[in-house]
């Protein structure tokens, strides 16, 4: 590795799970939201979950459609973003895997 990619490894790695970490909640909390139509996600508070979630699920949903009735793709994108931070900064992520190779080098 570069001396720089040591350097700032740290800082992608805290960056990273911290990122994915708050996306995951938020689709959380859209999947959540589901339960209660009656809330308008477009005003006060809700906002702060529907921002950073509406763009990824408008895409899907032209792809998948609701199964029976419901829609799933704050579940698709939910698994999909758990996946990646589990393979990047899990215990046996990559990131993680760099992290550890170079605190055992120096």
């Amino acid at each position: 590795m570069t001396p720089n990619l040591i350097k700032i490894l740290p800082i992608i790695h805290f960056s990273t799970s911290f990122l994915l970490g708050a996306w995951s909640l938020a689709f959380l909390m859209r999947i959540i939201l589901t339960w209660y139509p009656q809330i308008n996600l477009k005003n006060g508070f809700w906002l702060l979950f529907y921002l950073p979630t509406e763009i990824f699920l408008t895409i899907t949903k032209k792809i998948v459609g609701p199964i029976g009735g419901v829609d799933i793709t704050p579940v698709i994108w939910f698994g999909l973003i758990s996946l990646s931070r589990e393979l990047l900064v899990g215990p046996q992520g990559i990131i993680s895997q760099m992290l550890l190779k170079q605190a055992m080098q120096g």
